[in-house]
C-alpha cells in the first residue's frame, strides 16, 4: 500500500529531502531514497511498503534481545521489507535487502489494527518491530504502536540506531525499548561493512536514552573487523558514558550472506569483550549466541536474579525490581 512518508521536505524542481534517517537522502522526481521503500513521485515523498508485512512471528522479548524490559514474556514481532544499511553479515538478508525499484515485492496488506488485534489474541505484552529496520516502515510502525499503546501494550525497536532525532522525537511517546545495534566503533567499518557512518548511531543511542526509552545495545564480535581490545574497550568506554545500567549484549558471528567465508567468534573473545565491559563499569554485560552468559545477575551481591536457557528464563528471584538478597534496585522494566 502506497501512503504519503512522513518527515520530509519539499524542495524545487520536484525533489524532496527525506528527514527520516541519517542518510538524509535528496530524491529527484520518480527515484527511490537509499532504502529502495520510499519513493519520490511529482515531489511528494511516498512510502510503499504500508502494511506490507513480509515477517509476523510471536517470539520471547529476550530474542530481541532485550533482558531488562518484561522478561519472560512474548512479543509480536513484524517486519516489511527493506533497510538503510547494507552489511555484509546481514543474518536477515533475504528480506532486509528487499526494495520496491524493481517492482512489488509478494507480501499481503495487513492493518495495524489487525496486527495489535493479533498481538493481544496471542497474550503478547509487547509488539517488535524487528528482523528488518523499523525506520524504513516507520509509517507503518507509528500507526500500530499508536494503536497498541492505547490497546496497553508496549512497542519495542530492534533497530540499527540510523535514524534522525526528528524520528526518535516523532516515536517517543510510544516506544518501551528499543535493542540498538553497536556494530563497532570505528567509521571505517560502518562505510565499508554497513554503507553507513558511526556518529548518528552514538547520537540515536543518546537521544533514545535522553527521552526515557529503555535502551539495550548489542554487538555482533567479528574476528578479524572489530573485535580487536582497544575497540571493544571503546565501545564499553561508550556505552558506561551514557549510562551504566545499559545493558551490553556482546553477540557471537556465525558465517552469513557475504560473510560465509569468515569463522565464528572464538569464545574467548567474547569473554575479554565481558571483561572490558566490566573495567568500564557496566553493571549488566551478557553473552550471545552461546550457551552460557545469559543470567542477570546483582551489580552488588553477585547472585544470580534472572536464570535463562537460550532465549527461555527458568527462574526469577527478583523481588518486584530489587534483589532479594541485598535489596539492590535492578534497572530496566521488569
Amino acid at each position: 500500500m502506497k501512503k504519503e512518508a512522513k518527515l520530509y521536505d519539499k524542495l524545487p524542481d520536484n525533489r524532496v529531502a527525506c528527514g527520516l534517517c541519517a542518510h538524509h537522502c535528496v530524491i529527484s522526481d520518480s527515484a527511490f531514497g537509499v532504502c529502495g521503500v520510499r519513493k519520490n513521485e511529482n515531489g511528494t515523498l511516498f512510502t510503499l511498503g504500508f502494511g506490507e508485512l513480509i515477517a509476523a512471528h510471536i517470539d520471547p522479548v529476550e530474542k530481541k534481545p532485550l533482558y531488562h524490559f518484561l522478561p519472560g514474556s512474548q512479543t509480536y514481532s513484524i517486519a516489511a521489507a527493506g533497510c538503510n544499511f547494507k552489511c555484509s553479515f546481514c543474518q536477515n538478508w533475504q528480506i532486509s535487502q528487499l526494495n520496491y525499484r524493481h517492482g512489488d515485492i509478494p507480501t499481503e496488506f495487513t492493518s495495524p489494527e489487525s496486527v495489535v488485534k493479533s498481538a493481544l489474541e496471542s497474550g503478547c505484552k509487547s509488539i517488535s518491530y524487528t528482523y528488518t529496520e523499523p525506520t524504513i516502515f516507520f509509517e507503518y510502525a507509528m500507526e500500530t504502536a499508536e494503536l497498541a499503546k492505547e490497546s496497553g501494550l508496549e512497542n519495542i525497536f530492534v533497530t540499527n540506531g540510523y535514524m534522525t532525532e526528528a524520528a526518535i522525537k516523532e516515536i517517543k511517546p510510544f516506544l518501551g525499548a528499543a535493542n540498538i545495534d553497536l556494530k563497532s566503533f570505528s567509521d571505517d567499518f560502518y562505510r565499508k561493512i554497513c554503507k553507513g557512518t558511526l556518529k548518528p548511531v552514538l547520537d540515536s543511542i543518546t537521544a533514545m536514552v535522553k527521552h526515557g526509552i529503555w535502551v539495550e545495545i548489542t554487538t555482533l564480535i567479528i574476528p578479524g573487523l572489530n573485535d580487536s581490545p582497544e575497540e571493544l574497550a571503546q565501545i564499553a568506554r561508550f556505552i558506561a558514558q551514557t549510562g551504566k545500567e545499559i545493558p551490553w549484549h556482546i553477540s557471537r558471528f556465525h558465517p552469513d550472506f557475504q560473510m560465509s567465508d569468515t569463522p565464528q567468534t572464538p569464545h574467548k573473545t567474547l569473554e575479554s569483550a565481558v571483561e572490558a565491559g566490566k573495567k568500564a563499569g557496566l553493571k549488566y554485560i551478557y553473552m550471545g549466541n552461546v550457551a552460557d552468559g545469559s543470567d542477570t545477575l546483582c551489580p552488588k551481591c553477585g547472585i544470580t536474579l534472572i536464570k535463562r536457557d537460550c532465549f527461555a528464563v527458568i527462574s526469577n528471584k527478583l523481588k518486584g525490581s530489587n534483589c532479594p538478597a541485598c535489596g539492590t534496585k535492578i534497572d530496566g522494566i521488569l
